[in-house]
């Protein structure tokens, strides 16, 4: 049984929550990545990702300068670096997530588990069905869409 500790990536760069929105964006792509922990000291608060800059500050029309507690996610999934792979791997697929903060007893983050780190380093087919389970296509939102709109693709059937 392969334990998260022995996959997981250690010293993660984290954000603040008082940082800016611009701050964890172009750290994201200085470091070529997709996410960002929010920590107040070590102890993990919550998430940013790029679908949140982009959903929660571009779309909104918010300024650059929007401090990460006000569009970070708050309820994050974490696992522990004792906890079993496979195991972190299913909750991964249920949860829709491709990485996820590897955090100790007292919450405080030690590293982060993706599934990259997973495939590289572990079992490149679990790594694999899980990518294709959280690859699922979702059924769009439409009910924010006006019905004056017509349907998609509009025209006459």
């Amino acid at each position: 049984m392969t334990r998260v500790s022995e996959l997981m990536t250690r010293g993660v760069r984290t954000l603040s929550p008082s940082d800016s929105v611009a701050l964890a964006a172009q750290a994201m792509d200085e470091l070529d990545i997709g996410t960002i922990p929010v920590c107040d000291g070590q102890r993990l608060m919550g998430m940013v990702t790029d679908r949140d800059i982009v959903l929660r500050v571009v779309a909104q029309k918010l300024s650059p300068d929007t401090a990460l507690s006000d569009v970070m996610s708050k309820d994050v999934k974490w696992c522990t670096d004792s906890d079993d792979v496979e195991t972190v791997m299913n909750e991964m697929a249920g949860y829709q997530v491709r990485r996820m903060p590897v955090v100790d007893r007292d919450r405080k983050l030690v590293g982060m588990l993706s599934l990259g780190d997973t495939a590289a380093k572990g079992d490149v087919g679990k790594a694999g069905d899980t990518l294709n389970i959280i690859s699922q296509p979702a059924e769009p939102d439409r009910s924010k869409q006006s019905s004056a709109s017509g349907p998609a693709g509009g025209g006459a059937s």
